[in-house]
């Protein structure tokens, strides 16, 4: 990307949504993050800030319409790209999903899109087009063993970027997303240490090595493919799913 571009990023303080903001902040475009946790955006934020980088951070419950509608109010009349990251976990199948995890589930991880993005649109369309990128996951395709509610979520995510882009493609506002497989955050080493104590290492090269390529992604590989979706170079993509996996779909026997 040459010219500088206003970039709104949901769940930016933290494992891949902090990738993000760092990758775009560092390239030099204006970067607007939002995130529920106000200690670890305002702690980035200053640190970024203080790199003499154009970075904003905003508190958000994405889940809220209102917070959300805040949230836009703060920002520049026209954005040009919005990056709907937040989003939660769960372990368990449909018998130990409880109704509060289900809906837990959908108000960030399905709610959140919806809501970051019918504020996003005005702001798309009054800057001539943009683009949206969602974070959707290989469980939105393929069944994985106890994610009943997160695959919900992310089969969600996966059916809203085709329609948006359907309806929004007339506009050049284009919408596109992402499906990481395992991707080496810090929500992985807390959930090891939670569920295998003292197995920490041995489960995470088990984990590993449900990639074919016999590693996890890395935060800042998403990273850029959202920068290259992001870029005047991809206007020519929209209503697809890219999924970085290191083979898990393609290659699985």
């Amino acid at each position: 990307m040459k010219q500088k571009k206003t970039i709104v990023i949901t769940g930016g303080a933290s494992g891949i949504g902090l990738a993000i903001t760092r990758l775009f902040a560092e390239k030099g475009h204006q970067v607007i993050f939002l995130d529920f946790n106000s200690n670890s955006g305002n702690q980035i934020a200053e640190e970024i800030s203080a790199q003499g980088k154009d970075v904003t951070f905003i508190q958000t419950d994405v889940s809220d319409l209102n917070s959300v509608k805040t949230a836009f109010g703060q920002m520049p009349e026209t954005i040009d790209v919005l990056v709907n990251n937040a989003g939660i976990s769960h372990v368990g199948n449909l018998e130990k999903t409880s109704e509060e995890d289900f809906e837990r589930l959908f108000h960030v991880n399905v709610k959140g899109i919806y809501t970051c993005s019918i504020e996003a649109i005005p702001k798309l369309r009054a800057n001539g087009g943009g683009a949206i990128i969602n974070m959707c996951s290989v469980a939105a395709i393929i069944g994985l063993p106890d994610r009943f509610a997160y695959s919900m979520t992310k089969g969600a995510v996966l059916s809203m970027t085709l329609s948006i882009a359907r309806d929004y493609v007339t506009e050049q506002i284009r919408c596109n997303c992402i499906s990481p497989g395992r991707v080496h955050t810090p929500f992985v080493d807390g959930f090891l240490a939670k569920n295998y104590p003292g197995q920490e290492k041995e489960m995470f090269e088990k984990l590993a090595a449900t990639q074919p390529i016999g590693r996890m992604g890395k935060p800042e590989e998403i990273a850029a493919m959202v920068y290259y979706l992001a870029s005047d170079e991809a206007s020519f993509i929209t209503g697809s799913n890219f999924p970085i996996d290191g083979g898990f779909l393609g290659l699985k026997a």
